[in-house]
């Protein structure tokens, strides 16, 4: 809990409070006690239920943006057997590693970006999505910088509508729809991100394929520097978890 009641962390729980103190404090209390409780900081890759599948869903990729900020992609429409809980820790361990990079950012510093191609209302589930956004909004506050949903089918608007009353305002400033097919999207998309790096299914030039075990070791590194390891701690190193050859339909 110390590292977490850091000089940053109250930082970032004022920015997203608008420098509100009443606010920030009392949200920051709210954290805490959910800390306390769900114990986040102790999740680990291997405590992760069918991690292999869950990983091609939802990813934290080794590229930035192009201001630097961290990505982290969710492909929704990829079929999961994990339970709604797995499903919300499985969404925690990705925000606490998120946070590892973003601890002493100055601005919210993370780009999430999701991919509606072929989606129905079973991808996403209401509870399961109220719940994330709950978690995002009031637990990890001032993380991220845009959501950026690629793709979505019409029927989407809907669904859409409803979840709207669940997100902040500030929060929901920072959405953005783009199309594959629309070139102001693309241009949207090429001015945040370098499209060799991007990820074919969102407009990019990255065919490469997702290799699970190396994201795997990548992962249980971050666990390491998280202290979330039951083994030694170790330096990070970089490693690419893409190889180069044409994605096939179980690809991320």
């Amino acid at each position: 809990m110390p590292n977490f009641l850091s000089d940053a962390t109250i930082r970032r729980f004022l920015r997203a409070r608008n420098w509100s103190t009443m606010k920030a404090t009392k949200s920051l209390k709210e954290a805490t006690s959910w800390r306390r409780q769900y114990k986040p900081e102790k999740i680990r890759w291997e405590s992760i239920a069918d991690s292999e599948n869950e990983a091609r869903r939802a990813y934290i990729p080794d590229y930035l943006d192009k201001k630097g900020r961290m990505v982290f992609v969710t492909l929704p429409t990829i079929k999961s057997k994990s339970s709604e809980k797995d499903h919300l820790k499985y969404l925690v361990y990705n925000l606490e590693n998120l946070l590892i990079d973003c601890a002493d950012a100055e601005e919210d510093n993370v780009v999430w970006i999701s991919d509606f191609k072929g989606w129905s209302i079973s991808s996403t589930p209401f509870s399961l999505t109220r719940q994330s956004l709950h978690i995002i909004q009031q637990y990890y506050p001032g993380l991220i910088a845009v959501g950026i949903l690629t793709n979505a089918p019409k029927i989407f608007e809907s669904f859409w509508k409803i979840m709207k009353h669940f997100l902040e305002p500030k929060m929901d400033e920072k959405v953005k729809f783009v199309y594959n097919d629309s070139s102001e999207s693309q241009k949207i998309l090429g001015d945040m991100f370098d499209l060799d790096e991007l990820e074919h299914i969102f407009g990019g030039r990255n065919t490469a394929d997702f290799d699970i075990n190396v994201y795997a070791e990548r992962m249980k590194r971050r666990d390491r520097i998280r202290g979330a390891s039951t083994e030694d701690n170790g330096e990070a190193t970089s490693s690419r978890c893409w190889t180069k050859t044409t994605r096939n339909s179980s690809s991320v």
